[in-house]
């Protein structure tokens, strides 16, 4: 019978995302110790913030985390002495960053190199310079990397917790030629379109949807974060990689941004919302040029990987295309292939929340400890 094994954990970012994955985590923990042909033993030995952290210099799990961490008035450790802490930890160590850090993300191949295994949805670590991409892959074990190297899993980088990552790993490795990716990426685009312009007709003014989008949490704090387009092209660079493309990073190719020429210069996202009305009749005009050909107005990013063509901006859409027919704040993703022919394979449902992207990080990290031995 396998020994018991025991796998330590660390966790940045305890917000949102994070203490949802918390959360999880305690879940699974109890259910892998009572394994009864193989338990694995998880234990916490590190919880940051941006502002404060709890560790032990003797890896003693944390089981009240979360009042720990609130009574806590310890700094976080800066990268190279976290690196070195988890490298004398008991166990194989598995690194989960639940941030958008781009310092973190630049730090990865150093952690992998130390074998260290890394679980995130942080997207800035797969999207910047295609040299970080290749230097995150070469120290992995599950990349060109050596044997020694820790494990890299980034589902919830696209879509949250639906399986768009692996189903394209799986159709790439199994030699299916992908043709075409194309979709609503963003939750917040995606609640924004079909309120703005419903396949039913009707719908508000887009400074007033944006508002609403605000208000409900679907967008960033300054949702001039959504509207520049930035986040799907990211999303885009992360995807058209795994089809095999070079891409230099999100800014390498077309990306249409929704905030008005005469706004970019607004000091902050407030004065960015007041005079977002402004510009109102320039989308009416759009929504009405589409409803003239019975389309909708929806945003979208695809990628032609034949033609190495990577785009992110407007498409009009017949209102019975499933792009147009999305509900919510959900997204939509087809993979055209030369195996499903004309009827692409579509992964649609909920693109954003911290529980459905904080389940993509725990699947990741039930992959990650199947892998360790």
């Amino acid at each position: 019978m396998p020994a018991p094994r025991q796998v330590s954990m660390a966790v940045i970012g305890a917000g949102g995302v994070g203490k949802c994955f918390l959360t999880q985590l305690h879940f699974l923990a109890s259910k892998l110790c009572q394994s009864p042909s193989a338990p694995i033993y998880l234990s916490l030995i590190y919880v940051s913030t941006s502002k404060k952290a709890i560790y032990h210099a003797d890896y003693r799990s944390h089981s009240n985390w979360d009042s720990e961490l609130q009574a806590s008035t310890t700094p976080p450790l800066a990268l190279p002495q976290l690196s070195d802490y988890l490298v004398k930890a008991p166990g194989k160590t598995v690194l989960v960053d639940n941030t958008s850090n781009q310092e973190i993300a630049n730090a990865y191949p150093d952690f992998l190199k130390k074998g260290i295994s890394i679980v995130t949805p942080n997207k800035k670590a797969f999207s910047s310079t295609y040299q970080l991409w290749q230097d995150i892959f070469h120290a992995a074990a599950n990349g060109s990397g050596h044997g020694n190297g820790g494990y890299v899993f980034h589902e919830s980088s696209v879509g949250a917790g639906l399986p768009v990552i692996s189903t394209l790993k799986e159709l790439v490795e199994t030699g299916d030629e992908v043709l075409k990716i194309e979709g609503v990426f963003s939750g917040t685009m995606s609640f924004l379109f079909n309120s703005f312009q419903p396949v039913a007709g009707g719908g508000g003014k887009f400074s007033a949807e944006v508002k609403t989008a605000k208000d409900k949490g679907f967008t960033e704090p300054d949702p001039r974060d959504d509207l520049n387009g930035l986040d799907v092209a990211r999303k885009l660079t992360i995807l058209a990689r795994l089809a095999g493309l070079k891409v230099e990073s999100p800014t390498s190719f077309p990306v249409q941004s929704l905030i008005p020429k005469e706004l970019e210069s607004c000091s902050s996202g407030e004065e960015f919302m007041e005079r977002l009305p402004e510009f109102d009749g320039q989308m009416d005009e759009l929504k009405q040029e589409a409803e003239k050909g019975g389309k909708v107005v929806r945003f979208v990013g695809s990628v032609d990987v034949p033609k190495g063509e990577v785009k992110v901006g407007l498409e009009k859409f017949d209102k019975s295309h499933p792009i147009a027919a999305l509900k919510g704040s959900d997204n939509i993703i087809a993979f055209y292939t030369k195996r499903y022919g004309d009827n692409p394979l579509i992964i649609q449902g909920a693109g954003a929340g911290g529980e459905v992207t904080a389940m993509g990080v725990t699947g990741d990290l039930v992959k990650v400890l199947r892998l360790l031995h």
